[in-house]
């Protein structure tokens, strides 16, 4: 019985892993559709994040039917509550992956400055990889330098000041400023992932260590385990 339990939870832990590789398409896809002010690539966007929900649910739905039948030990608890954190971050991202692609879309038309789509997109890359990083220390459970990820964290929240006072100043015609204020949002959900790769290695870190600690001092969205 032990070794069934065991299992399924290598399983969730396989589909967790797997959702975070679609999440980073996703990622990707806002950028893409961005940069090419691409309505279609807006569509698929959209229809793509069911893919996410669906092993999002599974995963939602799952774990709880699982110790419903098995009474996880210490460090079994630990893993399966970070598994459902970590899956509520990466729905998230997914979500702001979706408002991206319709701020795109309602951006569709108007003046477009270069430089302010470039800094986005660098934005949405360090995004990526905090991602992958905050994945693959969960994978490897490991803690060593949560630095690296509160560093690139800063980075990601330095661009976004600077990028609004760029979008401010950008003009004083109605086009560019609904342009502007649209992309304020798209790097504001940028930021806001940024915050939830860092929650994803907060939980490696209460996986591994026991109790749980902020990596920064930034307000956080969802609450914490004791």
């Amino acid at each position: 019985m032990r070794e069934l339990y065991a299992t399924e939870l290598e399983e969730f832990e396989s589909l967790l892993q797997e959702e975070g590789a679609l999440v980073d398409r996703a990622i990707r896809g806002a950028l893409n559709a961005l940069a090419r002010d691409d309505l279609e690539l807006v569509a698929e966007l959209v229809a793509f994040d069911d893919e996410i929900d669906r092993r999002y649910l599974k995963i939602e739905q799952g774990i709880p039917s699982l110790l419903a039948r098995q009474t996880p030990v210490a460090g079994d608890l630990r893993l399966v509550l970070a598994m459902l954190y970590i899956n509520l971050h990466l729905e998230r991202i997914a979500d702001y992956c979706v408002t991206v692609a319709k701020l795109t879309k309602l951006a569709h038309g108007f003046p477009r400055d270069a430089g302010v789509l470039e800094a986005l997109e660098e934005m949405g890359e360090r995004c990526r990889e905090m991602l992958s990083t905050a994945l693959e220390d969960f994978r490897t459970r490991d803690v060593r330098n949560p630095e690296a990820l509160v560093d690139m964290d800063k980075s990601i929240d330095r661009a976004n000041r600077k990028l609004i006072d760029r979008l401010v100043a950008l003009g004083s015609g109605e086009p560019q400023r609904e342009w502007a204020m649209r992309m304020m949002l798209a790097s504001r959900c940028l930021e806001r992932i940024g915050d939830h790769a860092v929650d994803i290695g907060e939980q490696t870190a209460y996986l591994v260590r026991g109790q749980f600690e902020e990596f920064t001092d930034a307000s956080h969205e969802t609450p914490r385990p004791a």
